[in-house]
């Protein structure tokens, strides 16, 4: 079967250009459970931080895919003003494109795989890319979230979330993050270079795109290394 790796990074929206009726929606719940206006200071700091977490007031700014049985892959990515800007280097094709070219060309080269690996994907990337695909008017060409139990999986994509699946569905107490899993296995952590995905914001706001496309292939190299141990020895 043809498998696809896939990871995206997301910023969020400035929360003070947003209008008042969204700020007010986002943040109505802060002021009943914060004890003191130092409570909520933090609170809203917490907000402003994670507008990239939702589709709603984020949106994706790197996507990125790597071929498992050919490792080779590709990240396309956000570059204000400089679209259509192409960089070679090793496996990797790194491409600038608008978010819903992004989206489109991910859906087009989906189109050709039957498996797809993520960490976390069921919660946060797969949803993403299906309501920003929507957004834009692009329709998603296979359903990243049907199925969820690898062994029974009949639909149109089989989609194999490693943190599901090595917290077996959450028996772990504690699930862990990619950084976590992959050090815990002997595997490089995509954080070894000094950027996570925290980071991802500020870097696109100082326009430090290409610098989140490579970071991005660094989760994309780990998801895949740490599949391999999956498949090896805990895929039954």
């Amino acid at each position: 079967m043809a498998t696809l790796i896939f990871d995206i990074e997301t910023v969020g929206e400035d929360f003070d250009a947003l209008d008042e009726t969204t700020r007010e929606s986002l943040t109505r719940w802060i002021r009943r459970e914060s004890s003191d206006e130092g409570d909520y200071e933090a609170a809203l700091g917490t907000v402003k931080d994670e507008l990239g977490l939702s589709p709603l007031t984020g949106e994706i700014v790197a996507i990125g895919i790597l071929d498992a049985e050919r490792d080779k892959g590709a990240v396309y990515f956000q570059h204000p003003g400089d679209e259509g800007k192409t960089i070679e280097d090793g496996a990797f094709k790194f491409e600038s494109m608008s978010e819903k070219d992004m989206l489109a060309k991910f859906w087009e080269v989906a189109e050709k795989y039957d498996t797809f690996v993520s960490f976390n994907g069921r919660s946060f990337d797969a949803p993403y890319l299906m309501i920003r695909s929507a957004i834009h008017g692009v329709r998603p060409g296979k359903n990243l979230l049907a199925n969820r139990y690898v062994n029974y999986q009949p639909g149109n994509a089989k989609h194999v979330d490693l943190l599901e699946q090595l917290s077996f569905y959450g028996a772990l107490r504690r699930r862990g993050s990619l950084h976590l899993w992959t050090r815990a296995f002997g595997i490089e952590s995509p954080k070894a270079g000094g950027v996570s995905g925290d980071d991802v914001g500020k870097l696109f706001h100082d326009g430090k795109y290409e610098e989140i496309a490579r970071y991005n292939s660094g989760d994309l190299r780990a998801t895949s290394e740490l599949y391999r141990k999956f498949t090896d020895y805990l895929s039954m």
